[in-house]
């Protein structure tokens, strides 16, 4: 009952409610992040979300669009800056996806939703992890985030996906609370992000 009705009618609510709480401090944020990174100050990209269907992802822009001479892109490393950093680490970046809870493509709580190409590299085991609608945070970023392999994280993925329950999303939010406050798991050990995931 939980899992097709309970679930996405608590998103709502309190998606709604945080979106009408947190206004004042994502205008803010935007506002900083206009002043600090510039412009667009959203970060959009097409994610796969609940049983693959492509969404448009909407997070606070965390790098800047610095080019070498050829004018390529620079590493990630040399485009983050130090309020990119912040805001990645206490997941501030990540309140714009408050509007995607709020149109049916996300969850709160729910396996991170990835890059498309990753799609046809998956294997049947991990391709579970598409289930669910992908989520704010889940079972992966309570349990390592960043700092776990590929392996680690889609078998995490999994499990969240066999055993969800209210109980265990409160359990998930109230840990994500302490990992954000820890500042746990932010990147991969000697990565300023996530390597990409080959199969």
């Amino acid at each position: 009952m939980y899992r097709r009705f309970g679930k996405r009618l608590l998103d709502v609510a309190l998606a709604s409610a945080a979106l009408l709480l947190l206004l004042p401090f994502i205008g803010l944020l935007a506002l900083l992040v206009r002043t600090r990174l510039g412009t667009p100050v959203l970060f959009r990209q097409r994610r796969p979300g609940l049983n693959g269907r492509i969404f448009t992802i909407y997070k606070f822009r965390t790098m800047t669009d610095a080019r070498d001479e050829q004018g390529q892109l620079l590493p990630d490393a040399q485009r983050l800056t130090s309020f990119g950093r912040f805001l990645r680490s206490s997941s501030l970046d990540e309140l714009p996806e408050l509007w995607n809870v709020l149109r049916g493509e996300m969850s709160l709580v729910g396996p991170r939703p990835l890059l498309i190409q990753y799609l046809p590299r998956y294997t049947p085991q991990q391709a579970r992890r598409h289930e669910v609608r992908p989520g704010i945070t889940g079972w992966a970023q309570v349990n390592g985030r960043n700092a776990l392999s590929w392996e680690e994280k889609f078998a995490l993925d999994v499990w969240y996906v066999e055993h969800v329950s209210l109980r265990l999303d409160v359990k998930i939010v109230a840990l994500t609370v302490q990992k954000i406050v820890q500042r746990e798991g932010i990147s991969q050990p000697g990565q300023a992000t996530m390597e990409e995931f080959q199969g």
